[in-house]
């Protein structure tokens, strides 16, 4: 399945792994799954899919699969450092993602964007062109289809000779649509992107910058959509507060621990 060579090592933080990476070693990273050819999904970790995971067997695993894999939530990088774990800083998944568009259109890589809807996508697409002339965009679709209609997308990807793949859609859908197809899209960089394609697009908008350092870009989506994440960010919060707190007391630094790759 997906992976790439060279991973030394990683840390496991609850049913997690993680690579300890800083943005530009990600970003060096990715330069080296491209030439290397090798299909590789990426990943992010925020706490949400964390406790995800605790109760997920199968996300768990195609989490634990990819081949790149950044702790994306402050509240990530806060409790491995509270229970002994080197995570250097976050690396957001967002972050990521706009940061890897300049770089391709530097280094020629060939981008396809799917997800989103139709009128968000084709923002992105706009957008890139006017910001990156330089940039190769092997196609673009929105992320509304059925699940008959997956294997003539997927041909679509294949077809267009991309380089990296960005995937505009919620998780775990997002995750289970990547290990579903990546080596039938034999893309080698593959990226589940979340709503990043609706804040690019100026649909919704992200933290101020100093919500991000102190960990409360959390607060700042609960406060623009508050019907629709309360409930997650009440649980999953909550939840991943009482695993840590459990760890120390108990601890546990061991479900936290290094081991090689």
């Amino acid at each position: 399945m997906c992976g790439i060579a060279g991973v030394r090592h990683r840390v496991a933080f609850f049913s997690a792994q993680l690579d300890p990476l800083t943005m530009e070693e990600t970003l060096t990273r990715v330069d080296e799954i491209i030439r290397s050819r090798r299909v590789t999904q990426h990943v992010v970790v925020n706490v949400a899919k964390l406790v995800m995971m605790q109760r997920d067997p199968i996300l768990r695993e195609i989490v634990n699969a990819c081949g790149l894999i950044n702790a994306d939530g402050q509240g990530i990088v806060w409790g491995a450092r509270w229970l002994g774990l080197k995570i250097p800083e976050r690396v957001a998944g967002i972050d990521l993602f706009v940061q890897l568009l300049p770089r391709a259109a530097q280094r020629g890589y060939r981008v396809y964007f799917l997800g989103a809807s139709q009128d968000v996508v084709a923002e992105i697409v706009a957008r890139c062109r006017r910001d990156y002339p330089t940039l190769q965009i092997a196609g673009w679709r929105n992320g509304y289809f059925s699940p008959e209609e997956e294997p003539r997308v997927v041909q679509a990807i294949k077809a267009s000779g991309a380089d990296m793949l960005f995937v505009a859609m919620s998780s775990p859908k997002k995750e289970f649509f990547l290990r579903r197809y990546a080596d039938l899209m034999a893309v080698p960089f593959l990226m589940g992107v979340g709503g990043s394609f609706d804040v690019m697009a100026g649909k919704t908008t992200r933290a101020p910058r100093w919500m991000q350092r102190c960990g409360l870009e959390w607060l700042h989506r609960l406060l623009c959509e508050p019907g629709r994440m309360w409930k997650r960010y009440a649980v999953t919060n909550t939840v991943f507060l009482g695993m840590v707190l459990s760890a120390m007391l108990m601890g546990k630094r061991g479900a936290t621990q290094w081991r090689s790759t």
